[in-house]
């Protein structure tokens, strides 16, 4: 939800107006259902800026929020200066992306595997990684509290609905001619690499920045590099 990035708001609001939401169903958000539709992500968020009367803006998603992001770049690619992916390939589908090492791919699903299986027993969140928890452990802590505030979400049906949100090709967002940062976590076990990889090469205006030694939630685990790589991004857009 909004407070998963409050080391990129306490941070960037010195130079920007950062606006952060919660997806419909993650607390406080609300839902009637047990199961939001993420094909209304988009939707969601195209009515959020304009009801704060945003025009214009850097579009900054993260694992899910790559879905949202992507979509709405696709709909309304005028109002966006920028788009950040990070540890994400939204709803482009990674099979669709050309030149995507399938050895590294194969590779990464074996390990990621394993990884995921020590992490649940371990009762760490695989989206955080056992390096979080094992060298972060109050930063650990946190990131499952924030995750524990949307428990009655039914996350399986949602990921299986991302999941088939996931048609799409490269060709689209290369179209919009939107500068595109890609942020890659060489430990993520949840988003494979590879497809962030061929994505900034399929891309005309891609800029790829690998993290290592961090998991899938960049963000949070690692605020410092990851703030960077923001900031090496958007201030030379910004001065054009």
């Amino acid at each position: 939800n909004h407070m998963s990035w409050w080391q990129q708001v306490g941070h960037l609001s010195q130079t920007y107006t950062c606006v952060t939401f919660a997806h419909r169903g993650f607390a406080p958000s609300t839902l009637e259902t047990s199961a939001p539709e993420p094909a209304q992500f988009a939707d969601d968020l195209a009515a959020l800026l304009a009801h704060l009367r945003i025009d214009q803006a850097h579009l900054v998603g993260q694992s899910m929020g790559g879905w949202t992001m992507i979509e709405y770049c696709l709909r309304a690619p005028a109002t966006v200066r920028s788009l950040v992916l990070s540890a994400t390939t939204g709803s482009i589908d990674p099979a669709r992306i050309p030149g995507i090492d399938s050895v590294a791919l194969a590779h990464w699903k074996v390990g990621a595997a394993r990884s995921a299986a020590e992490c649940r027993s371990n009762q760490v969140h695989p989206a955080a990684g056992m390096r979080m928890a094992r060298e972060q452990p109050a930063l650990h802590l946190l990131y499952q509290q924030i995750d524990a505030l949307s428990r009655d979400l039914d996350k399986e049906t949602l990921r299986a609905r991302l999941q088939a949100l996931r048609v799409r090709s490269p060709e689209g967002l290369a179209a919009t001619g939107v500068p595109v940062l890609l942020v890659s976590p060489d430990e993520d076990i949840v988003i494979p690499p590879p497809g962030l990889h061929a994505l900034s090469r399929a891309l005309p205006d891609a800029r790829l920045v690998q993290l290592p030694k961090t998991g899938h939630s960049p963000y949070f685990e690692n605020p410092q590099a990851f703030n960077r790589c923001l900031e090496d991004f958007l201030h030379p857009i910004d001065r054009e």
